[in-house]
């Protein structure tokens, strides 16, 4: 009697491995330890449900997508864990990084290897300001924060409060990165073009223990209007020290995640937070027919997580990871070459997406398509109050 190669294995008793499923891998790399570890972690979480959707439909043309994990806590580990994610991980491309100052680094290394990086949640000019050829931004930038926060303010704040902005003093107060002082310069950019007065423009380093002297500064200065950028723990800190000194502005407006976090609502009191504007990703709370996929994202990530989000960036890089994925399937393989050239067809439209803008790289392959909308806390909540077709509640003036 003849036995299959199949049966004599199972007679010895051995095991014989079927063929293994496609893969392709592609790295992970953010802050997950570390002073930004949470919003860090919080972008990671949104990558990984994109990746979980797209392996439950099949994968990329039938390959599973594996992701290698990095922790870019600073700078010189972005680095060198960008190295290793290429060279021992074999990956075929890198999603990251939230932070613009690690993203600046680690995309450096990937440029060098010829190998893709796709920026997720970094906003700096730098980003794609240096001309990389495999680096492409599907998220807004600095620009964005900086001019929504000063358009809004004269726009939509100061006339619902009966003011002229001419008349306000206004104080740019920011972390001083490349991620900051971008926001910063487009603040006080917008801020000229529209005639307003600057009356301080202050940087500081992002582990900041004490502002008070800051804050002593803005109060002296007379300054009304405080736009400040800011990862969490330096918006928590101004937050409580400003009121702990009785300074109360007309008008505090954030920009970027430090202010856009439940997290930093629940540390700083919603008494003291509720009121203040910030400038950001599309968060939840939002008129969903501008953001269609919004509720069954947040329905995704509480299976997974077992809480709410703590942060639009989730879903930032959600989306953009899937638009990704989108455009890898019309790719002929996944060499850098065969990736870049699949990244010019993407094309969806604004309004289609969860985040409620689309994506087309441009300039610097820059998505030209992204935006970012204003917010406000209001009873301990977050709202969409700008621009209009996205608001979901009435801006709530003080005065």
């Amino acid at each position: 009697m003849k036995l299959t190669t199949y049966m004599m294995s199972a007679a010895l008793g051995l095991s014989l491995a079927l063929p293994a499923s496609a893969e392709v891998r592609f790295g992970s790399l953010y802050p997950i330890s570390g002073p930004l570890a949470l919003l860090g972690d919080e972008s990671s979480r949104g990558l990984e449900i994109a990746v979980e959707e797209i392996n439950a439909a099949g994968g990329i043309n039938g390959e599973m997508i594996v992701l290698e994990r990095g922790d870019a806590v600073d700078n010189n580990q972005a680095t060198g864990e960008a190295r290793r994610l290429i060279s021992l991980q074999g990956v075929k491309a890198i999603f990251g990084t939230y932070s613009s100052a690690r993203a600046i680094a680690a995309s450096q290394v990937a440029e060098l290897a010829g190998v893709p990086y796709f920026e997720l949640g970094a906003v700096a000019d730098e980003v794609t300001g240096r001309g990389l050829e495999y680096l492409f931004r599907t998220n807004p930038t600095a620009e964005h924060i900086g001019r929504n926060s000063v358009e809004m303010l004269v726009n939509n704040i100061a006339p619902g409060m009966g003011i002229d902005p001419k008349t306000l003093k206004l104080g740019i107060i920011h972390e001083d990165s490349s991620y900051g002082t971008s926001v910063a310069k487009h603040q006080q950019t917008t801020a000229d073009e529209n005639g307003l007065t600057i009356a301080i423009k202050s940087g500081y380093p992002a582990n900041i223990v004490d502002m008070s002297s800051l804050v002593l500064e803005l109060r002296n200065a007379g300054v009304d209007v405080v736009l400040q950028t800011s990862y969490q723990n330096d918006s928590v800190l101004f937050l409580q020290q400003a009121n702990e000194a009785g300074y109360k502005p007309t008008a505090i407006i954030g920009g970027g995640g430090g202010y856009s976090m439940q997290p930093t609502a629940d540390a700083v009191g919603h008494d003291i937070i509720d009121g203040v504007f910030d400038v950001d990703f599309t968060q939840f709370i939002v008129n969903t027919e501008a953001t269609p996929g919004l509720t069954e994202f947040v329905a995704a990530y509480q299976e997974k997580y077992g809480t709410a989000p703590r942060s639009g960036h989730s879903l930032n890089n959600y989306v953009g990871a899937k638009a990704i994925f989108e455009a890898l399937q019309n790719a002929e393989g996944f060499e850098a070459d065969q990736i870049v050239e699949a990244m010019k067809t993407l094309d969806i439209p604004n309004g289609t997406t969860a985040t409620g803008y689309g994506f087309k790289f441009g300039e610097n392959n820059q998505n030209e398509r992204a935006f970012m909308m204003g917010m406000q806390w209001q009873d301990g909540e977050l709202v969409t109050v700008y621009p209009a077709e996205a608001a979901s509640n009435e801006i709530r003036f003080s005065n």
